[in-house]
């Protein structure tokens, strides 16, 4: 079951289309991946879902109810562009987005303890947003992004400005928030956090959707069915169809699939040597990612 439906969404900025007949579905509890370069529309299709923008034309649905304004209730926001207030102490900032978003003082209050604790930024909770580093303040801005419990969880480039320890503090605390439910679209240029974190992916180039479903579909609908083998050779007298990757102390084979069975590969790979290691050779989403912008740049 969707937790977010868009159905036919086109976004125009005068003559340039930002948004072309975009359709897609966000599965509930799931971690999505919007992926796209630079100008490919993600950021006008996250400010559509958060209300900053309006569509031109086409539906969005937020549990099976069109998107109105009450639903920013349970949707939380981390944009790429940080925006805190930098003469606020960090507890005042984080009280008042709690309250802005419904949440009842006291209540603000506890949640503020419970995460400034959580994150390990408690000591700063009196010091100004202006006295923090970029890094502390990258941990302000995400608290105060999930404080109020949202059931979606939109995070542009949640990375940015964090060193791999904080990076990997977050990474973490995404994961947890999927595993109570919470369902969440990331935004990334990283294709490392794509494959470390998403569950599906969409994929956007010049205002159209290029891809989307479960990450493993997408790579099996991507796969070239190639075999790679380590290999100590006796003999080099391969078929002309196997290619020879890296030369060292082992060769390094690729092999189509296409034609043959697995074990007649292997069979047929043993004649040649020693396999240390053999298995397929899956496409990255970064693969996928480059290929299909290009094919999309070119079509």
């Amino acid at each position: 079951m969707s937790i977010l439906s868009i159905h036919q969404l086109y976004k125009y900025f005068g003559e340039h289309i930002a948004l072309e007949d975009i359709n897609l579905e966000v599965p509930r509890g799931m971690i999505l991946g919007i992926l796209g370069p630079n100008g490919a529309g993600k950021t006008t299709l996250i400010r559509i879902i958060n209300q900053i923008l309006k569509q031109d034309r086409g539906e969005v649905k937020f549990q099976n109810e069109r998107l109105h304004r009450s639903h920013i209730f349970n949707i939380g926001y981390l944009p790429e562009e940080r925006g805190l207030y930098k003469k606020m102490t960090v507890q005042d900032q984080l009280i008042y987005f709690a309250r802005i978003k419904g949440v009842p003082y006291k209540d603000a209050q506890l949640k503020v303890d419970f995460w400034l604790e959580k994150l390990s930024v408690g000591a700063w909770r009196d010091k100004k947003i202006e006295e923090l580093s970029k890094g502390m303040a990258q941990k302000i801005q995400f608290i105060a992004t999930v404080i109020h419990e949202p059931k979606l969880l939109i995070l542009d480039e949640p990375f940015s400005g964090f060193d791999p320890v904080n990076a990997a503090l977050i990474r973490d605390e995404i994961l947890e928030l999927k595993e109570r439910g919470v369902t969440i679209m990331l935004s990334t240029h990283r294709m490392d956090s794509v494959e470390q974190l998403c569950d599906h992916v969409a994929l956007i180039n010049k205002s159209k959707l290029l891809l989307h479903g479960a990450i493993e579909e997408v790579k099996e609908r991507f796969d070239d069915k190639i075999f790679e083998v380590k290999l100590q050779a006796s003999s080099f007298d391969f078929p002309i169809s196997w290619q020879v990757v890296e030369k060292s102390d082992l060769l390094t084979l690729r092999i189509s699939q296409s034609d043959y069975h697995s074990n007649d590969i292997l069979s047929q790979v043993m004649r040649f040597g020693e396999v240390r290691s053999f298995g397929f050779l899956r496409p990255s989403m970064e693969e996928i990612f480059i290929k299909q912008v290009k094919a999309s740049d070119h079509g």
